[in-house]
Protein backbone atom coordinates (compact mmCIF):
# COMPACT_ATOMS: atom_id res chain seq x y z
CA UNK A 1 0.00 0.00 0.00
CA UNK A 2 2.80 2.20 0.78
CA UNK A 3 4.97 1.62 -1.79
CA UNK A 4 2.48 3.40 -4.16
CA UNK A 5 2.40 6.30 -1.95
CA UNK A 6 6.34 6.20 -2.27
CA UNK A 7 6.68 6.23 -5.72
CA UNK A 8 4.64 8.70 -6.37
CA UNK A 9 6.54 11.49 -3.90
CA UNK A 10 9.82 9.86 -5.41
CA UNK A 11 8.90 11.36 -9.02
CA UNK A 12 7.45 14.68 -6.85
CA UNK A 13 10.54 15.05 -5.70
CA UNK A 14 12.40 14.90 -8.96
CA UNK A 15 13.54 19.03 -9.14
CA UNK A 16 12.94 19.21 -13.28
CA UNK A 17 11.46 18.08 -15.81
CA UNK A 18 8.40 15.19 -16.14
CA UNK A 19 8.19 14.43 -12.17
CA UNK A 20 4.81 16.57 -11.17
CA UNK A 21 2.51 15.36 -14.47
CA UNK A 22 4.28 12.05 -14.16
CA UNK A 23 3.64 11.91 -10.45
CA UNK A 24 -0.24 13.21 -10.85
CA UNK A 25 -0.86 10.41 -13.65
CA UNK A 26 0.66 7.44 -11.56
CA UNK A 27 -1.43 8.54 -8.27
CA UNK A 28 -4.48 8.25 -10.52
CA UNK A 29 -3.79 5.39 -12.05
CA UNK A 30 -2.52 3.78 -8.59
CA UNK A 31 -6.29 5.04 -7.41
CA UNK A 32 -4.53 7.64 -5.36
CA UNK A 33 -7.04 10.46 -4.96
CA UNK A 34 -6.26 14.03 -5.48
CA UNK A 35 -6.06 15.11 -1.93
CA UNK A 36 -3.21 12.42 -1.34
CA UNK A 37 -1.56 13.51 -4.12
CA UNK A 38 -1.69 16.75 -2.95
CA UNK A 39 -0.38 16.22 0.20
CA UNK A 40 2.12 13.77 -1.26
CA UNK A 41 3.21 16.94 -3.37
CA UNK A 42 3.28 19.42 0.10
CA UNK A 43 5.74 16.20 1.49
CA UNK A 44 8.00 16.62 -1.40
CA UNK A 45 8.13 20.14 -0.83
CA UNK A 46 8.86 19.80 2.68
CA UNK A 47 11.62 17.61 2.09
CA UNK A 48 12.87 19.90 -0.66
CA UNK A 49 13.03 22.73 2.05
CA UNK A 50 15.10 20.33 4.46
CA UNK A 51 17.49 19.34 1.69
CA UNK A 52 17.88 23.01 0.16
CA UNK A 53 18.08 24.98 3.53
CA UNK A 54 21.29 23.78 4.71
CA UNK A 55 23.11 24.35 1.00
CA UNK A 56 21.55 27.61 1.16
CA UNK A 57 23.13 28.29 4.63
CA UNK A 58 26.31 26.93 3.75
CA UNK A 59 26.77 28.83 0.35
CA UNK A 60 26.23 32.05 2.26
CA UNK A 61 28.57 31.15 5.19
CA UNK A 62 31.21 29.84 2.42
CA UNK A 63 30.95 32.96 0.12
CA UNK A 64 32.09 35.24 3.13
CA UNK A 65 35.46 33.62 3.24
CA UNK A 66 35.95 32.51 -0.55
CA UNK A 67 36.48 35.10 -3.38
CA UNK A 68 35.17 33.29 -5.30
CA UNK A 69 31.92 32.28 -4.26
CA UNK A 70 31.50 35.74 -3.21
CA UNK A 71 31.54 37.00 -6.48
CA UNK A 72 28.68 34.13 -7.23
CA UNK A 73 26.82 35.42 -4.46
CA UNK A 74 27.23 38.97 -5.95
CA UNK A 75 25.85 37.55 -9.72
CA UNK A 76 23.14 35.99 -8.03
CA UNK A 77 21.56 38.90 -6.28
CA UNK A 78 22.31 41.36 -9.60
CA UNK A 79 20.04 37.93 -11.42
CA UNK A 80 17.57 37.83 -8.46
CA UNK A 81 17.49 41.69 -9.00
CA UNK A 82 16.06 41.21 -12.33
CA UNK A 83 13.98 38.24 -12.26
CA UNK A 84 11.86 40.24 -9.38
CA UNK A 85 11.97 43.50 -11.01
CA UNK A 86 8.60 43.44 -12.43
CA UNK A 87 7.49 42.64 -8.94
CA UNK A 88 8.78 45.97 -7.32
CA UNK A 89 11.11 46.56 -5.09
CA UNK A 90 9.60 46.02 -1.93
CA UNK A 91 8.72 42.18 -2.10
CA UNK A 92 5.82 41.33 -0.12
CA UNK A 93 4.85 37.95 0.82
CA UNK A 94 2.28 38.08 -2.21
CA UNK A 95 5.26 38.76 -4.72
CA UNK A 96 6.90 36.10 -3.29
CA UNK A 97 4.56 33.55 -3.58
CA UNK A 98 4.37 34.70 -7.18
CA UNK A 99 8.11 34.34 -8.03
CA UNK A 100 8.01 30.86 -6.32
CA UNK A 101 4.99 29.98 -8.98
CA UNK A 102 6.22 31.06 -11.90
CA UNK A 103 9.87 29.82 -11.49
CA UNK A 104 10.67 27.60 -8.52
CA UNK A 105 10.26 27.36 -4.68
CA UNK A 106 13.91 27.25 -4.67
CA UNK A 107 13.74 30.79 -6.34
CA UNK A 108 10.81 31.84 -4.20
CA UNK A 109 12.82 30.78 -0.90
CA UNK A 110 16.05 32.77 -2.18
CA UNK A 111 14.01 36.06 -2.80
CA UNK A 112 12.38 35.81 0.55
CA UNK A 113 16.05 35.13 2.51
CA UNK A 114 16.52 38.49 0.35
CA UNK A 115 13.69 40.44 1.79
CA UNK A 116 14.32 39.43 5.38
CA UNK A 117 12.03 36.42 5.46
CA UNK A 118 13.16 33.38 7.95
CA UNK A 119 13.54 29.72 7.94
CA UNK A 120 9.87 29.40 8.18
CA UNK A 121 7.81 32.45 6.71
CA UNK A 122 10.04 32.38 4.11
CA UNK A 123 9.20 28.20 3.34
CA UNK A 124 5.37 29.19 3.83
CA UNK A 125 5.68 31.37 1.49
CA UNK A 126 7.50 29.41 -1.09
CA UNK A 127 5.60 26.55 -0.84
CA UNK A 128 2.33 28.13 -1.07
CA UNK A 129 3.29 29.52 -3.91
CA UNK A 130 4.51 25.86 -5.50
CA UNK A 131 1.28 24.33 -4.06
CA UNK A 132 -0.62 27.11 -6.67
CA UNK A 133 1.54 25.76 -9.08
CA UNK A 134 0.83 22.23 -8.52
CA UNK A 135 -3.09 22.64 -8.41
CA UNK A 136 -2.69 24.14 -11.77
CA UNK A 137 -0.24 21.46 -13.09
CA UNK A 138 -2.31 18.66 -11.20
CA UNK A 139 -6.03 19.79 -12.78
CA UNK A 140 -4.25 20.77 -16.29
CA UNK A 141 -2.52 17.15 -16.47
CA UNK A 142 -5.90 15.21 -15.35
CA UNK A 143 -8.12 17.00 -17.42
CA UNK A 144 -5.67 16.81 -20.45
CA UNK A 145 -4.93 12.85 -19.72
CA UNK A 146 -9.40 12.59 -19.88
CA UNK A 147 -9.37 14.24 -23.05
CA UNK A 148 -6.52 12.06 -24.83
CA UNK A 149 -6.37 9.38 -22.68
CA UNK A 150 -2.77 8.76 -23.12
CA UNK A 151 -0.58 9.29 -20.11
CA UNK A 152 2.95 9.52 -22.40
CA UNK A 153 1.19 12.51 -24.54
CA UNK A 154 -0.13 14.18 -21.87
CA UNK A 155 2.77 14.57 -19.39
CA UNK A 156 5.28 15.33 -23.27
CA UNK A 157 1.93 18.25 -24.22
CA UNK A 158 2.41 19.59 -19.92
CA UNK A 159 5.94 19.53 -20.17
CA UNK A 160 5.84 21.60 -23.92
CA UNK A 161 3.88 23.82 -22.39
CA UNK A 162 5.51 24.43 -18.52
CA UNK A 163 8.46 25.64 -21.01
CA UNK A 164 7.02 27.33 -24.26
CA UNK A 165 3.66 29.55 -21.88
CA UNK A 166 6.11 31.60 -19.26
CA UNK A 167 8.99 32.11 -22.22
CA UNK A 168 5.74 33.20 -24.19
CA UNK A 169 4.28 36.06 -21.61
CA UNK A 170 8.19 36.90 -21.11
CA UNK A 171 8.07 37.94 -24.64
CA UNK A 172 4.43 39.36 -24.90
CA UNK A 173 5.08 41.71 -21.91
CA UNK A 174 8.75 42.40 -23.42
CA UNK A 175 7.20 43.87 -26.25
CA UNK A 176 3.99 45.37 -24.54
CA UNK A 177 6.50 47.32 -22.06
CA UNK A 178 8.07 48.61 -25.54
CA UNK A 179 5.37 49.56 -27.77
CA UNK A 180 4.03 52.22 -24.44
Amino acid sequence: MFSQYWKVLVLFIIPIGGGLPAGVLLAKNQGINWQITTVLYFISDVILACAFEPLLLLFIAAAKRIHFLDRVGLAMKERMKKITAHYGTGLGPFALLMISFGIDPMTGRTAAIAAGHGFITGWLIAIAGDMVFFALLMVSTLLLNNILGDGTWTTLIILALMMIVPTFFRRFRKRRSTTT
